[in-house]
């Protein structure tokens, strides 16, 4: 599975410059590190104070620093959050091929870091006042990935999602681009219609356990039973069932994330198939799905099979983890990825041949 990536050898990509587009929303987020949050009418002073872009940001970013043209199909408004916004797409080549509002500015979340949880306050602005046009605009070409986050299912971006999913169609190989959605762990307000609407076009879905849990419920699947997983096994096994079982109700490619494992991979007609993640000290910083899920649509556009691209998303996310910045995963360039990965099998040839 992995022999192009060891002998760095690029899969051919029919369309030369296949984009990853996001039709996500892209807000800015303000972490506040906090000894522990205040209580009701109380007060607090912060440690430390690390504002950052969010939202879809992070998987164009990663997508572009995976080697693929980036764009943000989504709305951006105008003012002091937006100007930020616009400001780290240009630092990141990321091009907004979205709507534009004069009338309100971009959103912002507020980030409450205890140390060990994170509480989160969510200011909407102009990225979730779309309609049901907000993305009639919007024509993939050959060989595009379309990424379709969660949160857009939620507000009156939804409509225009909808729309979009219903010109893409119910049949997956008839269309020219790749979809990838990223479901939420807030499923129960989005609507049946749009969740049945979804489920019908077969995109690609990427989650985590969480999010697979909730997808799972709405679909009326038992979901993993965490009660019964043990530190010393167990885990794998109910992944796998999860992703068999979610996989076969959705009959499109499942991605199942779950960090440092790896994520279990199951494609229609085919079995799971689980691909080993990279071990990684844990950190108080926020999830790296986005990285991960940004450089598989970026291996997806260069014409990577979806295997070949879930390892080296699972290794971007590991060095992401890695070298986070005050807690946000910052995603590397793919080229760190491919090495970590040879620098694993190199390492696993030396083991089996000192077995032998």
């Amino acid at each position: 599975m992995l022999h192009d990536i060891l002998n760095a050898h690029k899969p051919e990509r029919t369309p030369a410059t296949a984009s990853v587009i996001s039709l996500g929303q892209v807000w800015v987020d303000i972490m506040l590190g906090l000894g522990e949050l205040p209580k009701p009418g109380g007060f607090a002073v912060t440690d430390s104070v690390n504002p950052s872009v969010g939202g879809s940001f992070r998987v164009l970013q990663a997508a572009a620093r995976s080697g693929s043209p980036a764009k943000h199909a989504g709305i951006v408004g105008t003012g002091l959050w937006s100007s930020v916004i616009r400001d780290e797409f240009d630092a990141n080549g990321i091009q907004h091929i979205g709507g534009d509002r004069l009338d309100a500015d971009s959103g912002f979340r507020l980030v409450l870091n205890d140390g060990s949880d994170k509480t989160f306050i969510a200011t909407y602005g102009a990225e979730a006042q779309g309609d049901e046009r907000t993305f009639d605009a919007i024509e993939p070409q050959d060989g595009d990935v379309v990424h379709i986050s969660g949160n857009t299912l939620m507000d009156h971006s939804a409509a225009g999602i909808d729309g979009f999913l219903h010109r893409a169609g119910a049949n997956p190989g008839k269309r020219p681009y790749t979809i990838v959605l990223n479901p939420t762990n807030s499923l129960h307000l989005v609507s049946d219609c749009l969740i049945e609407d979804t489920v019908l076009c077969r995109p690609t879905w990427s989650c985590n356990r969480q999010e697979a849990n909730t997808l799972a419920e709405r679909l009326g699947i038992p979901p993993m039973d965490d009660s019964k997983l043990t530190i010393g096994g167990g885990f794998d096994d109910a992944m796998t069932g999860l992703c068999d079982a979610l996989g076969s109700t959705l009959r499109a490619p499942l991605v199942l994330r779950a960090g440092a494992r790896g994520a279990w991979v199951r494609v229609p007609g085919s079995d799971v198939v689980h691909v080993e993640g990279f071990p990684v000290k844990s950190t108080h910083s926020r999830s790296a799905g986005s990285c991960h899920t940004g450089v598989m649509c970026a291996m997806l556009a260069q014409g990577w099979s979806l295997f070949d691209a879930v390892r080296i998303a699972n290794a971007a996310a590991s060095i992401a983890i890695s070298n986070n910045k005050a807690g946000v995963p910052d995603c590397p360039p793919v080229e760190d990825a491919i090495a970590l990965i040879k620098r694993h099998e190199e390492h696993a040839d030396e083991s089996a041949e000192v077995q032998a």
